[in-house]
């Protein structure tokens, strides 16, 4: 009965500009850039190119799982879903009347699946040639939304992650999640030279589901965050999963801002304009600070050397005596459905689907409100899928100016 209910609590509450506060609380809205020109890398479990809100974004992609499709564009795994909420949050094409608005809407994205939560994949390997197929195919910057719930790396990630930082390619990881059993960032985010995101609540203290630690190297939102999910729906998440995307994003516009910036300028921006939390200077809640993206995008530092470190003289120095050590990728945690804009648009997880916040029905009309609806959900889903359809096309007919700019008003 419940799950009835949900489900058409579902069909019924589409996502708003509401939903996409880190936009406006961010000054996102405030740029007319977008994004265009930079090619984002998401290695993940895959981007479903088919949902609205990534029309047209994805251009290329490969699969690396042995169980996906070939260009990377299906899910794989047990966690598919979670690709397509990273790549929304970079370049989701959504509008203020509905959807997920991404950081860089304007941005192309490189779909690459790998096998998270594929049973004997071998994601080690899958990763280091990732890297390395990312950088051959014209990517700016790479998103590693995942985290192998180990502080050590396998050595073939080396010359992989150094290839990427010798060809003056971004590399943004998310820091790892405490769901992970991890108090401590892990690689990738560990690797020098990687920028490594924690995240933060909406009031700007430590998220709770993000990882501590002196390996943390900016902070971004990572609560009740908004993503794509396949089937052409939306869910909440929180983590530094999702803080990592929103950082790819901005780095996306400093590119675009500046297309002479090396990868080491752009670093040097991001953390040296980030506002300073918690403990004066670096620290380990909040690492450089957290993203400030219109001092970022005004800002014209610039730096030699990547001034998060260097791997190369890491692997000189500590490569010969370190461990390895065996480890998987972490699975992701499953996001929360979005079930209404009247009460907190949050069910808890689990078994239990009662919505967060206070019912507004007795318990005894449950039954009747089941019969009533329940026959009411198929028609309701063929309108909201013609009225979505519109929008895309719709969108596919915009030209100019980002979707989340609001210069025009």
């Amino acid at each position: 009965m419940r799950v009835a209910l949900l489900a058409l609590g579902l069909l019924l509450t589409p996502a708003t500009i509401a939903d996409n506060w880190w936009i406006q609380s961010y000054g996102f809205d405030q740029t007319e850039l977008d994004g265009s020109g930079v090619t984002i890398a998401v290695i993940d479990t895959g981007i479903d190119a088919s949902h609205p809100d990534l029309a047209g974004a994805v251009v290329d992609g490969v699969d690396f799982s042995s169980v996906g499709v070939p260009d990377g564009t299906s899910g794989v795994g047990s966690s598919a879903f979670h690709g397509t909420m990273v790549a929304s949050l970079i370049a989701g094409q959504g509008s203020a009347e509905s959807g997920v608005i991404g950081v860089a809407p304007k941005a192309k994205l490189l779909s690459i699946s790998i096998g998270l939560g594929v049973p004997g994949s071998d994601t080690d390997a899958q990763i280091a040639q990732a890297m390395r197929w990312a950088v051959d195919h014209g990517a700016d910057i790479i998103n590693l939304s995942l985290t192998r719930n180990s502080q050590v790396w396998p050595k073939s990630w080396d010359s992989a992650f150094g290839y990427a930082f010798e060809n003056d390619v971004l590399v943004v990881a998310a820091a790892g999640n405490r769901s992970d059993k991890s108090s401590r960032p892990s690689a990738p985010a560990t690797i020098p030279g990687v920028i490594s995101v924690g995240g933060v609540t909406r009031n700007q203290q430590p998220a709770e589901a993000s990882t501590a630690g002196l390996g943390v190297a900016i902070s971004a939102p990572a609560e009740d965050l908004l993503g794509a999910y396949p089937a052409e729906s939306y869910r909440v998440w929180d983590g530094s999963s999702a803080a990592a995307p929103i950082v790819s994003g901005l780095l996306a516009l400093m590119s675009q801002a500046d297309p002479q910036a090396s990868a080491n300028d752009l670093i040097q921006r991001l953390i040296g304009t980030a506002t300073d939390l918690g403990e004066p200077g670096f620290d380990a809640n909040y690492g450089h600070g957290l993203i400030n993206p219109a001092a970022a995008l005004d800002s014209k530092l610039e730096a030699e050397q990547n001034p998060l470190g260097s791997l190369a003289n890491w692997i000189k120095q500590y490569r010969p005596s370190a461990e390895e050590g065996e480890s998987e990728l972490s699975l992701p945690v499953e996001p929360l459905p979005v079930i209404s804009e009247d009460q907190t648009q949050l069910v808890q997880g689990g078994e239990n689907l009662e919505p967060v916040g206070q019912s507004p029905f007795e318990p005894w009309l449950n039954p009747l409100l089941y019969w009533l609806l329940a026959p009411l959900a198929p028609l309701l889903w063929i309108v909201l899928r013609r009225k979505r359809k519109g929008q895309v096309r719709a969108l596919k007919k915009t030209k100019g100016k980002p979707q989340h700019d609001s210069s025009a008003n």
